[in-house]
């Protein structure tokens, strides 16, 4: 039988979990760094799964204090699936959400780590990556919730959603800056579409309800992942107040196309400019099947008239946008994108006011997963790092590499060797101490 290609070069998992002291660093790692770099991917622990978004949850984090690599650890994050092979359906056949393998996000709020994956409760971990189990707020989710969190930087609430194959298809969630689950509300859409991500503004929330919709017949057969691409679903933005929570959704139609994942959205003259990265189609006869890849565009969407602009920022293929999250539903000037052509990675960092980018190219069969940034001041959208893992595919391993991203094209600020490759994953995030 064939390996399937997740399975296969470095998306195949790692065998064990490691704890290894004193990394090895070429460079000099900037003393203000304090903390954990962690990020999450599925490994699936019987080295087999059906597809690549289906795999068992394992966190990679290295740990940095004064100038130093600490350590690095890797972790299963070990839920009911994980120990017990829980399905997600109990016997009663309702969806059980404190099952799923949480292998797409590792982030804090209020104190807390979690590791997410959209079919779920959150999975809260301890400073080591120990799991803990499922957070459900008190008792008060009752839904599953989205990978793709956002933390409001003025108000620390943070916003998030959860959608199902089920009615109510999406619901609207937001917890205060304390954890406190204070609102959840259903968000009215015909069909149970693929949600992965959303965006904030200061004063809206906008969903992306796309023609990726849960596909019965595929879902029966087992086979990867059960959503198709449909002709005959109008793609549209979702336009709620965040100041009126409980009141209406505007709904604006758009060209078809999907997105996993948004840069940023801000406000300006009336208007909400979102940035994301745009797949024309995808998963119309297989779920392997991501059309020619994501590039960067921007809706900018009139609140008075109604009108939608759409304008294509990019024809570079790239994935895994990132922001300095303390500009979160700001206008942020920068953003970051993570490039591989199967040969050469490379980092773009987007200038957004004047449409420039510059790059770091990381050298043949050097590829980078998703870029963090890590702040080197308290000034927003200012000094600061971007940090990566990256697989050296000639030597079969990776490094943690810190570049600084104001001078983005400079050779990186340090380079933290690690002892393993790390397989490709998801998403991930700087922790700092304070």
């Amino acid at each position: 039988m064939t390996t399937p290609p997740h399975l296969t070069g470095n998306y195949a998992p790692v065998a064990d979990e490691l704890t290894t002291l004193d990394l090895p660093c070429t460079g000099t790692i900037p003393e203000e760094l304090t903390g954990w770099y962690l990020r999450n991917g599925p490994n699936p622990h019987a080295a087999a799964s059906k597809h690549w978004f289906l795999g068992d949850g394992m966190v990679h984090g290295v740990r940095i204090e004064g100038g130093r690599a600490v350590s690095y650890r890797n972790r299963w994050v070990r839920t009911s699936t994980f120990t017990d092979g829980a399905r997600g359906i109990d016997e009663q056949g309702r969806r059980d959400f404190t099952a799923g393998v949480a292998n797409t996000h590792v982030i804090r709020h209020a104190g807390r780590t979690f590791a997410l994956v959209e079919s779920s409760f959150p999975c809260e971990l301890t400073a080591d990556l120990d799991t803990l189990g499922p957070h459900d707020f008190d008792g008060k989710l009752t839904t599953a919730m989205t990978a793709h969190p956002k933390t409001c930087p003025v108000t620390g609430e943070l916003h998030f959603f959860g959608y199902d194959f089920f009615e109510p298809y999406l619901t609207y969630h937001r917890a205060d800056a304390a954890g406190t689950l204070e609102l959840s509300r259903q968000i009215e859409v015909p069909a149970a579409t693929m949600h992965h991500d959303f965006a904030l503004t200061a004063n809206h929330v906008v969903f992306m309800d796309l023609p990726v919709v849960f596909d019965l017949p595929t879902a029966m057969t087992g086979a990867g992942m059960p959503f198709r691409w449909n002709d005959d679903y109008q793609a549209r933005l979702g336009i709620l107040r965040r100041d009126d929570p409980h009141g209406d959704v505007r709904w604006f139609a758009i060209e078809p196309c999907y997105v996993f994942h948004t840069l940023n959205a801000h406000e300006e003259d009336g208007r909400i400019v979102l940035h994301a990265m745009r797949y024309r189609s995808m998963w119309r006869t297989d779920s392997r099947d991501f059309d020619e890849g994501a590039t960067l565009w921007r809706w900018t969407i009139d609140l008075a008239t109604g009108a939608v602009r759409e304008d294509q920022l990019d024809d570079r293929i790239a994935e895994f946008p990132r922001i300095d999250d303390r500009l979160a539903g700001l206008n942020a000037r920068h953003g970051h994108v993570s490039v591989s052509d199967g040969g050469t990675g490379a980092l773009l960092r987007y200038d957004l006011h004047t449409g420039s980018s510059t790059a770091h190219t990381f050298g043949p069969g050097r590829l980078p997963a998703e870029a963090s940034f890590a702040p080197a001041d308290e000034t927003p959208g200012g000094a600061g790092y971007l940090m990566s893992y990256v697989y050296d595919s000639a030597e079969d391993r990776s490094d943690l590499v810190i570049l600084d991203a104001t001078d983005l094209a400079a050779a990186p600020v340090a380079t933290i060797h690690l002892p393993r490759r790390i397989p490709y994953g998801f998403h991930g995030n700087w922790l700092p101490d304070h």
